[in-house]
Order: structure tokens, then sequence, then C-alpha cells
């Protein structure tokens, strides 16, 4: 018994000391992780975490819901679909053909029943967001055009030949570490830390910009806040009115923020939304920024963000990740536990999935094997009904 009491209490000394330690050497966002992620049965972010995090709410206006295919859900998935949605635990999937949900379909999970209404983290697809909002500041008047100095926004900057569109397009020479598994990271960091906008301003630019695709989240993450200067608009404000009210989308949103009293959004990463609100960016985009008539978004950037801008780096545009697959050109937002908006406008197509992981990155592609399966199976469902 005395063993076990002075076990304890060692124990608890230590846990006390790396506490302190974590606190003097600036790494007390790790404690966050560690009761964040492992302290709820979680090895790293997942697609619920949204309710750890203080959010600011993108609202929404008057839903304007999806029309229903005639023929919808009278396809069933096919046996390769079903298991990769068992294996990778999809939790929604989407077929949306000639603008109607053609098939839909959302899972169980434990205790979680997932619909339409279900709120889960976008993690990267953001990213694809943020551009579009860049898009919207340069038509507003807000910033000039995707080659405005990034210094000219922020002083840490001044003399670099870093451009906002050098953020968006993934080639600004920052000096960012994408790394998502080691809790020391500059990525871990952004996602825990409460102070998020002096983690960015410390990123320098180490390689020369615009030159060739390098993907950084910090990227993002200051392409956000050069967004937020220049307009002097709250981000999620901002995408309310730009887009999230025109697009009538069916819910309101959260968009995650630091926990320092700016409450700086993660541009980055982190919108908790649905399958059927963040399919509508496929087809803003499909429809070259026009929705109902009305020019949303300059239809010559919306053509820049989903071509290739580096002929040798033709998997990402300015926001958007790119492929060919099937001889076809398509755009797709992604998030990095398989969420993805695969956008196939040849074919009127646009394709959802959210859910708990993806899989495994096929040799010498910039993209998961399960991608693929979700294109080539979709196309077997409509082929076979």
């Amino acid at each position: 018994m005395k063993f076990i009491k002075k076990f304890l209490k060692g124990l608890i000394s230590v846990i006390i000391l790396l506490v302190i330690i974590a606190y003097i050497t600036d790494y007390e966002y790790i404690l966050k992780g560690v009761r964040v992620v492992y302290m709820t049965g979680h090895v790293t972010a997942y697609i619920d975490d949204y309710p750890h995090f203080e959010n600011e709410e993108i609202a929404n206006g008057t839903p304007q819901p999806w029309a229903l295919h005639k023929a919808y859900n009278t396809a069933k998935a096919t046996a390769k679909l079903e298991k990769t949605h068992q294996e990778l635990g999809t939790i929604a999937f989407l077929i949306i053909k000639n603008d109607s949900i053609w098939y839909e379909n959302y899972e169980e999970d434990g205790e979680i029943m997932y619909g339409p209404t279900s709120k889960t983290n976008s993690f990267s697809m953001a990213k694809s967001i943020t551009s579009a909002l860049l898009g919207k500041a340069i038509e507003d008047g807000y910033i000039k055009s995707l080659e405005q100095p990034l210094g000219d926004f922020f002083e840490q900057y001044k003399g670099s030949k870093t451009t906002v569109g050098d953020l968006s397009s993934m080639s600004s020479g920052l000096d960012w570490q994408e790394s998502y598994t080691s809790p020391f990271s500059v990525t871990a960091r952004a996602y825990y830390d409460d102070d998020l906008a002096e983690t960015i301003l410390h990123q320098k630019v180490v390689e020369t910009p615009g030159s060739s695709f390098k993907y950084l989240s910090g990227n993002t993450q200051l392409l956000g806040m050069v967004i937020e200067k220049a307009t002097n608009k709250k981000l999620a404000s901002y995408l309310s009115e730009s887009f999230w009210k025109p697009l009538g989308m069916e819910q309101s949103a959260l968009w995650q923020v630091d926990d320092s009293d700016h409450r700086l959004v993660k541009t980055y990463c982190c919108i908790a939304s649905n399958a059927r609100d963040f399919a509508k960016f496929g087809k803003l985009y499909k429809d070259h920024g026009r929705w109902n008539g009305k020019q949303l978004l300059d239809s010559t950037f919306v053509a820049k963000s989903t071509h290739p801008r580096f002929p040798n780096d033709n998997m990402y545009g300015y926001g958007f990740w790119l492929s060919d697959h099937k001889n076809k050109s398509i755009f797709v937002m992604r998030g990095i536990l398989g969420q993805y908006v695969i956008t196939i406008p040849e074919d009127d197509m646009i394709i959802v999935r959210l859910g708990h992981k993806r899989g495994n990155f096929v040799e010498g592609a910039s993209f998961t094997e399960d991608f693929y399966i979700y294109i080539d199976e979709a196309y077997a469902m409509l082929e076979n009904n």
C-alpha cells in the first residue's frame, strides 16, 4: 500500500513538473492537444473535435435546398465502395448529378447518427474556401490582384517577393514544416496554441517564392490574415455575406478560432459544416462563379483556381487540388482525413465524401487510393442504374 502511495505521489509530481516545463518553454499548447485528443480516446485530430475549441458562427440566410434527382437513391453502392466506406469510416457520401442529389447516404458511428445537417470538421477543404474569399476580396477592391505583395499587409514581409497569389497557390517560400505527427511541429502549435497570429508571423521566407508548389498550411493561414486585414472584417462574417448567404446554405456553420482576444479563425482548416453545404462550392466553381444567374465570383479567378499554376506541379491551382483521372479535368476540395468535394464539370457531377480516415497514397500520385475509388465506383453506380 505504501509503495502505491509513493508511486502515485511520484507520478503526480512528474506530471506537475512536466506542466511547469511546458509553460516555461512555451509548449503549453501540447497540454490542450492531450486534453482534446488523447483524453477523448483519439490519437489525432478528428472530425467531431470542433466543440472542444472556440468557434465563430458563419451565419446562413434563406436556405436553398438541393433538388432531388428523379432517380434519387434508386441506386445501390457497389461492393467495393461499401467495403471502402466500412474500412475508412465514411459518414457521408453524395453523388450530385446535373445539380440534383442523385445518391445520398449517411452512416451511424457508435452513438452518433450522421445526417444531412450533421456538422463535421472540413479540415483543409477550408483552404479552397479561403481562396474563394481571396477572389472575392480582389473583386470587392480590398486587394489589388493576385500579384499584390504580402509586404503591403505585414511589415515582417517588406522586401519579400511573396505575393497573395503565392500564398493561395502554395508557392510562398515560407519555412513552415508541414508535419502531422510531431507534437512539437508548427502545424500542431497552430492547431492547439492560443495565439495563432504570433505563430504565423514568425515564419520567414527562405525559398524563392512563385517558382514551384510546396504544400504548407501556413500559406493559407497567412492568406486569411491578409484578407481580414485588407477587408477590416471578421472572416466568418465576410464568408457569410460573400458566400454562405448568397449560396443559400441550409445550415449555419462554425469556424474554429484561436484563444487570443482577437479570435483569429483557422483559415487553413476547421469549418464545421455538412456535406450538402460543402458541395455548393463545387457547384459554384463548376458554373464559373455564377449562382442563380448572379456572378458571385469572377469567372477568370475561378478558371485560374481550377487549372495548374505551374506546369511541372500540375496537381494544384489556387486553393484547389487537381486531377486528370479517367482523362477528365477534375478539381477537388480536400481534407486530411479524406474529406472531399470532387467536381467533374464535363459530366456535371459532384462527389462529396466525409469520414474518419483516408487510404494510403498511390505511388507517384498526389491522391490516396480511396479518392480514385470514390470516382470509379460513382461512375459504376451511374452505369449500373
